[in-house]
């Protein structure tokens, strides 16, 4: 039955490509995203990105050549055929094409929306080589996904004959979903085991809803329960339950994708004091616990004028995160120019929009607070651009003599994470580098531990969601190969 319906597919593909010349294909204009009008989302968590109609999604897909060797499909961590649902899309066979993409992807919807794709797929796209934008990949990704959910026709990928073979994850973020789907379609007997009381780590507590709304991510999760995936909250490995507990309760395989929950700081005068507090802390707060709502039994402050140090997208998010609480002045401060950021060009884009202040080429030297111990100021240091550093960012030196003086009553510091380190020692025998992260066979991610696996921010210190799943799917694969030698 694959095989025919993988040769009708192949044939409706040949059908599209001679339905249109390339030269008219690169012709069509790239689709622009429909947004919420910025004065209106800056005091909303109303989503902001709106999504493709089926016109815009067909005549987009439309622009994709089919290229016999796709150069997209290697910039996807997890694999995607980038091509085949693409090419399903245009024929109006939405639903097929949502299935192209659960047959990788455990969480397209969520990667359509906060995936880095104009830094892999989409960079990647013969379109650039030809002086055109490239194929709005994860517009259309969003767009299949949504379309199947929206339709009420959700369906769950092939999985195979189950082998009774339990499997413990820990951490249910990105990595710990993505292995999970992929063993459940293996045929193993999984279990996730997450800290909180929600399930989805960093998609749930670190992403807004204004990017990533909740429920797109809980569907993506049931989907994962329809599969067999079975999950235990409020349990946190390594001390609610330890490895020997999970070998004795019959785990043969374990994936540790604990995450990177552990905030840097600079180590500065005054980051002690009240209102100068982590960007995991803030975004936890607000987006698992509802912090900023009335009723709330775990209130955050507010803040008028609102300083983010980072230029990443967690430092964007918090401070649009401030903007939408009320801030009259929010500002991100960063040591480098804006073409440093690491942060997406949309989000950049959109906090502009949104009336956010970019303080670049400076960089916080000291805090100080009034007379309750409160922060009441920030004193800056301006920077300039020298030589670039091991990162190929052009390091920030310091402007001798120029400092500048801001008021501020809500500081964010959103400039990195480390892992936790209670698993590394917990799990007796675990190695881990000089950062904290765990050391892993880099082919198979494999630990020195042979049944354990690690994947995500505690092997990278720190990275996408995508690269995240990435991690999953090979350690699956590993896995699956290692019990079945």
């Amino acid at each position: 039955m694959e095989y025919i319906k993988e040769q009708r597919n192949e044939l409706w593909r040949k059908v599209l490509r001679e339905s249109m010349k390339n030269k008219e294909r690169v012709a069509i204009p790239r689709v622009k995203m429909p947004e919420l009008d910025a004065a209106y989302r800056s005091r909303s968590y109303d989503e902001v990105n709106r999504g493709l109609s089926p016109e815009q999604a067909v005549r987009e897909a439309k622009r994709c050549l089919d290229c016999p060797d796709p150069s997209c499909m290697s910039g996807c961590p997890v694999g995607v055929n980038i091509p085949k649902f693409i090419k399903n899309i245009e024929r109006n066979e939405i639903l097929e094409a949502a299935g192209t993409l659960k047959e990788t992807s455990a969480l397209p919807a969520v990667c359509g929306r906060v995936c880095p794709q104009e830094k892999q797929c989409e960079s990647l796209c013969i379109h650039l080589k030809m002086k055109s934008e490239p194929v709005a990949i994860g517009y259309l990704e969003r767009f299949a996904a949504d379309y199947e959910r929206e339709k009420g026709s959700v369906s769950v990928p092939r999985l195979a004959a189950g082998n009774g073979i339990k499997i413990a994850v820990v951490g249910s973020g990105p990595a710990g979903l993505s292995f999970a789907g992929d063993m459940a379609k293996y045929g193993y007997d999984v279990t996730v085991f997450e800290a909180l009381h929600e399930i989805g780590g960093v998609l749930k507590y670190g992403i807004p809803e204004f990017r990533l709304p909740n429920p797109i991510v809980d569907v993506e999760i049931d989907i994962l329960r329809k599969m067999g995936v079975q999950f235990v909250t409020n349990c946190i490995v390594g001390k609610t339950i330890s490895y020997e507990d999970l070998h004795e309760q019959g785990f043969k395989g374990i994936f540790v994708a604990s995450g990177a929950g552990l905030p840097n700081f600079m180590n500065i005068p005054g980051e002690n004091l009240s209102g100068v507090l982590s960007s995991n802390e803030y975004l936890t707060r607000i987006n698992l616990m509802g912090a900023h709502r009335e009723e709330t039994e775990t209130p955050v402050f507010f803040g008028k004028n609102v300083a983010v140090v980072g230029g990443g997208n967690t430092a964007m998010d918090s401070v649009r995160t401030a903007r939408r609480l009320g801030a009259e002045k929010a500002m991100i401060v960063y040591r480098r120019s804006e073409e440093e950021m690491p942060a997406r060009l949309e989000e950049v884009k959109h906090a502009k929009e949104e009336g956010i202040i970019f303080l670049t080429l400076h960089n916080p030297i000291e805090y100080t607070g009034d007379e309750r111990g409160r922060v009441k100021q920030m004193v800056l240091q301006k920077m300039q651009l020298g030589e670039p550093d091991a990162s190929g960012r052009r390091r920030p030196v310091e402007i001798p003599g120029a400092i500048e003086t801001i008021d501020v009553d809500l500081v964010v510091v959103a400039i990195g994470v480390s892992p936790n380190p209670l698993i590394p020692s917990t799990f007796s025998g675990l190695n881990v580098s000089k950062w904290g992260t765990v050391i892993v066979n880099q082919d198979s991610l494999q630990t020195d531990l042979p049944d354990v696996y690690a994947g995500g921010d505690i092997v990278r210190g720190g990275a996408t969601v995508i690269l995240a799943m990435g991690d999953g799917r090979k350690a699956a694969a590993a896995m699956h190969k290692q019990l079945f030698v």
